[in-house]
């Protein structure tokens, strides 16, 4: 890449982490113009070149990205403390602007999520946010290290990726119920399935808790289980940790077949360390492990 071209790109990156870190604070053009160190008369045409959205429109679904998951997840989080989070004045203007973007008034959407619309109304930004915050790795990134074997408690997500989002709420009310959120509990992620080798029902993920408690046979459909202890070479994700494909991708194609090492007979996992929305998306963090002989 030109590097003139890389530095303008690196100002505008920087005001996307910006925005991330900042979503309860004064957004404005004048604002992000000042951090990008262009004027504020150009911005507005700039960000919208390179990202196909008005920052305006950025702004807000970054806002609204993180209040649904706030009804989503975060039960402790009033509809109106969420609205006045995503920068609106009153719970009912919330609840319109909420309504005509994702088809389910804040209320309806925190009792049953209809995840579909939901990805389809966010996927505008996932797409600006995909063009200048891309994870780029080097083999320095990888570290090998020998893990014990965890005991934990598995909720299995079956069928189409989009609608995990449900198995997730449903994990998150057990775990609470049980006793085991993840400030006592350490969340994993078991990858069974490459989402984009096989058909959508036939996707495969677990969701787990660490616990040396024995599960009991429940309603909920979760059962005790095992992540092996062994070698390891462990990739440590900071900031969009919802895709962890390009880190997983770097591994298998990049780092795997220069390092000599054979893989073990268990599947790519992951354990999240820091969740979004707790922390800003860009400080959510992760580290994939890949099991070796």
């Amino acid at each position: 890449m030109d590097s003139e071209l890389q530095r303008y790109h690196v100002r505008m990156q920087r005001v996307l982490e910006h925005i991330d870190r900042n979503l309860d604070g004064n957004l404005d053009l004048e604002a992000l113009s000042h951090v990008a160190a262009f004027s504020k008369f150009h911005f507005h045409r700039q960000f919208t070149g390179i990202f196909g959205l008005s920052v305006h429109r950025y702004v807000q679904l970054a806002r609204m990205k993180r209040a649904s998951y706030r009804l989503a997840f975060r039960e402790s989080a009033s509809v109106t403390d969420v609205a006045m989070d995503a920068g609106y004045d009153s719970p009912d203007a919330f609840a319109r602007a909420f309504r005509q973007r994702f088809d389910q008034s804040p209320s309806e959407f925190r009792k049953s999520p209809n995840w579909e619309p939901w990805c389809g109304a966010l996927h505008p930004l996932d797409k600006a946010r995909s063009k200048l915050l891309q994870k780029y790795f080097t083999p320095d990134d990888i570290t090998i290290r020998n893990v014990l074997p965890t005991t934990v408690a598995i909720m299995e997500h079956r069928g189409d990726p989009a609608t995990i989002g449900a198995t997730i709420q449903h994990f998150i009310a057990w775990r609470k119920a049980a006793g085991l959120p993840p400030q006592v509990s350490p969340t994993f992620n078991i990858f069974y399935s490459d989402p984009h080798a096989i058909p959508p029902a036939e996707y495969r993920l677990d969701l787990c808790a660490g616990t040396d408690q024995p599960i009991v046979e429940n309603s909920d459909g979760v059962r005790g289980g095992l992540i092996p202890g062994g070698r390891c070479a462990v990739l440590r994700v900071l900031g969009n940790t919802e895709n962890l494909e390009p880190a997983a991708l770097y591994l298998y194609k990049h780092w795997l077949p220069a390092s000599g090492e054979e893989l073990r007979d268990f599947p790519i996992y992951c354990q999240r360390l820091s969740f979004f929305p707790d922390v800003p998306e860009q400080e959510a963090v992760a580290e994939l492990f890949l099991p070796l002989k």
